[in-house]
């Protein structure tokens, strides 16, 4: 979790967050997001169905960046190609 959503999400400690569920899932399929807290610590966040994890987008862009410099110079054609030659054997 970055620093902006940390200063966008409201915190909700466990105990009220099962005493409020309804609410917050009212609130989280209009948009918004929760961490849920236990004893101040954050444990869990509750996001709107579909919302990008940015931590998670960002591991895999790192994994994207690092590949695709395993690669070299590689062009998509020769990608192709190389996918194609493996379907023929």
């Amino acid at each position: 979790m970055d620093w902006l959503e940390k200063r966008t999400m409201e915190s909700i400690g466990a105990f009220d967050a099962r005493t409020r569920l309804s609410e917050l899932l009212a609130r989280a399929a209009a948009g918004e997001s929760f961490v849920i807290t236990n004893h101040g610590r954050p444990v869990a966040r509750l996001v709107p169905e579909g919302t990008v994890d940015p931590s998670r987008a960002s591991v895999a862009a790192r994994r994207l960046r690092g590949f695709r410099g395993a690669l070299g110079a590689v062009s998509v054609e020769e990608l192709q190609s190389a996918r194609h030659e493996e379907h023929r054997s």
